[in-house]
C-alpha cells in the first residue's frame, strides 16, 4: 500500500472513530506508524514524502540482511530488528525510531505485511522500592540447529518497582531443587530481595505439568522460612495483588522469538546479553524510564540476602544432554554413544553428564549408575561409540527394569515390586513397568507408602500401585481440611471406579496383614 493512501486511510478511519491500535490492524501496520502519519497535516506529509525519496538512509547498508530477516520472519517487529542490529551486526548508531521507519518502508516496498498477535495489557500499582518481586513461568517450543523443535522452560524475575528483570532458562520442567536455587540466581542478580514475592496462580497451575506444585512442596517451603520473605498467590481478579506484569510474553516476543537453539548454556548466555542490552535498557513504556536507572537506586532498599543457602542434590542444568535416535549424545563438538534401546519414543530422553579430565560419564537418573564411560576426545566432529553398546547386551526389559530401581529411593521395596511383577506378569511385564514408572513422576510423594500398601494387602499389579497412589493423594488432601486422628489415616479412601474394587472394604481393615 502506497504512503500516500496510508495516511489517506488512517485520517479516515480517525473520523470515523476507530482507535490507534484498531487502525493499525485494519491496515497491517504498526501503531507508531499510525501516530506518526496521524500527527502530519497534508503538507507536512508530502515534504516527508519528497524527503524520503531525495536522501540516503543509515541503514541502507544492512538492506539485504534486515530484508531478509523479515522475508524469513514476517512477524519480526522493529523492536526485535533493532535488537538483532546490535547483537548480529553491532550496529549501535542508530536510533529505534530510525529502525521502525525503515523496516515499514521495507515491508511497503516489498510486499511483507506485519502478521500481528493478540497482546492482554494490565496496569500494575506502582509499589514502593524494594517490596515486592514479581515471579513468573513461561514455555516456547523452539527450533533447533538440528532441524528440529525443542521445549524450553524458564522463570522470570521482575522487581515491581524498578522493572529490573533477571530470566533463567532449562531444557527440561523444573524441580522444587531448580526453583529454589533460581530463586538465589536471581537475589545474587539483584543483589538482594524483597520484602515479599508474588506468584501468578493462574500461570503456574497452566505453563507447565509441575509448577504450581513446586511452591506448595516441603522444599520450598522451608526455603521461604529460611529466607524470610513473604509469599502471595495472586488469581488474574484479585484486587489486592493485582496482575503480575507480563514479562513472560516479553521474553518470549522480544527474545525468543526466531530464535535457534543449540545448547543450554549458549542459549542462556545469549539471554543475559539480551537482559543488559535491551530488557533492562529499553525505556520502559509505562514508567518511560530505563529499568537499569531506576534499579540503581531501588538496589538501596532490597532486604540483605545472608550466607549461601545449601540445596542438597542440586541439579546443574548445563550437564543434561538429549539422547538422539541413533542412541548417542552430543558433548563439546562430539557424538557418544549409548547402549543401543537407550532412546525411548516419546520419552523425555534425557541423560546426565559428567566429565573430569579425562572421561565423560553418562547417566539415565542424576544419582543413578553410570550407563556410558568414555575417553574424552581430543578433536571435533567424532563419534565415540562403545563396540558393546551397539549389540543388545541389554534388552528393552533389562532397560526399563534399571530405569524404575533408579526411580525409586527404598531399593529394597523397588526391587521387591519389580519381582511381584515380573512373576505375575512374564509376557506383559513392560506395560506393567511403564505404568510404575507414571505413578513415580505422577505421585512421587505417595508412592512408597503405596508400595508398602501393596505388601500389606499381598497385591501384585502395577494398577493396584497406581489406585492406591491415587487414594493417599485423595486422603492427603482431605486430612488438610478436617485433621482427623492418625488411626482414621485410610478410613476415607477412594479409589477410581474398577471392576472389582477391593480397596474401599480392605482399606478399612478387612484385609489380612
Amino acid at each position: 500500500m502506497e504512503k500516500l493512501t496510508i495516511y489517506n486511510e488512517i485520517h479516515r478511519l480517525r473520523r470515523e472513530g476507530f482507535s490507534n491500535s484498531a487502525i493499525a490492524r485494519k491496515l497491517k501496520i504498526s501503531r507508531n506508524r499510525v501516530i506518526d502519519y496521524g500527527k502530519m497535516t497534508p503538507d507536512e506529509f508530502h515534504l516527508f514524502a519528497i524527503s524520503l525519496q531525495s536522501r540516503g538512509k543509515k541503514l541502507d547498508p544492512f538492506r539485504e540482511e534486515i530484508l531478509g530477516w523479515l522475508k524469513e520472519h514476517p512477524d519480526l517487529s522493529g523492536a526485535q530488528v533493532f535488537d538483532w542490529l546490535e547483537e548480529k551486526l553491532e550496529v549501535r548508531s542508530v536510533t529505534e525510531g530510525t529502525v521502525r521507519n525503515f523496516v515499514n518502508e521495507l515491508r511497503e516496498a516489498y510486499h511483507i505485511p506485519k502478521v500481528f498477535s493478540e497482546r492482554e495489557y494490565s496496569t500494575v500499582p506502582q509499589l514502593p522500592m524494594g517490596q515486592q518481586i514479581q515471579v513468573d513461568f513461561g514455555q516456547k517450543r523452539i527450533p533447533t540447529t538440528g532441524g528440529t523443535y525443542k521445549p524450553l522452560y524458564f522463570i522470570g524475575f521482575v522487581l515491581a518497582h524498578s522493572r529490573y528483570k533477571y530470566v533463567e532458562w532449562l531444557d527440561r520442567p523444573f524441580r522444587s531443587t531448580d526453583l529454589i536455587q533460581m530463586h538465589e540466581n536471581a537475589f545474587r542478580y539483584f543483589g538482594g530481595m524483597s520484602i515479599e514475592i508474588v506468584y501468578d496462580q493462574d500461570r503456574l497451575l497452566a505453563v507447565s505439568e509441575n509448577a504450581g506444585d513446586l511452591i506448595m512442596t516441603a522444599e520450598f517451603t522451608k526455603y521461604q522460612q529460611a529466607r524470610r520473605f513473604k509469599v502471595y498467590l495472586c488469581r488474574k481478579s484479585d484486587p489486592e495483588t493485582g496482575k503480575i506484569e507480563q514479562v513472560v510474553k516479553y521474553v518470549k516476543n522480544n527474545f525468543a522469538k526466531n530464535r535457534m537453539y543449540d545448547n543450554l548454556i549458549d542459549w542462556q548466555d545469549s539471554c543475559m546479553r539480551w537482559l543488559k542490552r535491551t530488557g533492562n535498557y529499553k525505556v520502559h513504556h509505562n514508567t518511560k524510564k530505563r529499568p537499569i536507572e531506576v534499579y540503581a537506586l531501588e538496589k538501596q532498599h532490597l532486604q540483605e540476602v545472608s550466607g549461601i543457602y545449601i540445596v542438597e542434590d542440586i541439579f546443574v542444568s548445563s550437564i543434561t544432554r538429549n539422547i538422539h535416535k541413533d542412541n548417542v549424545i552430543r558433548f563439546d563438538g562430539n557424538r557418544y554413544s549409548v547402549p543401543l534401546g537407550t532412546y525411548r519414543k516419546g520419552a523425555p530422553n534425557i541423560a546426565y553428564v559428567e566429565a573430569d579430565k579425562a572421561y565423560l560419564y553418562i547417566r539415565l537418573q542424576q544419582n543413578g549408575q553410570v550407563l556410558a564411560k568414555h575417553k574424552i576426545a581430543e578433536g571435533n566432529g567424532e563419534v565415540i561409540s562403545e563396540p558393546s553398546h551397539r549389540k543388545r547386551s541389554h534388552t528393552k526389559r533389562d532397560l526399563f527394569i534399571q530405569q524404575v530401581e533408579e526411580m525409586l529411593d527404598d531399593q529394597e521395596s523397588a526391587k521387591w515390586l519389580i519381582g511381584v511383577l515380573t512373576e505375575r506378569y512374564p509376557c506383559h511385564l513392560i506395560d506393567q513397568l511403564k505404568v510404575v514408572q507414571s505413578v513415580v513422576l505422577k505421585y512421587p510423594a505417595f508412592v512408597e507408602e503405596a508400595i508398602g500398601e501393596m505388601k500389606r494387602l499381598r497385591l501384585t499389579s502395577a494398577n493396584d500401585l497406581r489406585d492406591i497412589a491415587l487414594s493417599l493423594e485423595i486422603q492427603s488432601q482431605k486430612e488438610k481440611k478436617d485433621t482427623g486422628s492418625l488411626n482414621e489415616k485410610y478410613k476415607d479412601l477412594v479409589a477410581p471406579e474398577r471392576k472389582e474394587d477391593i480397596y474401599s472394604s480392605v482399606l478399612q481393615g478387612g484385609g489380612s496383614r
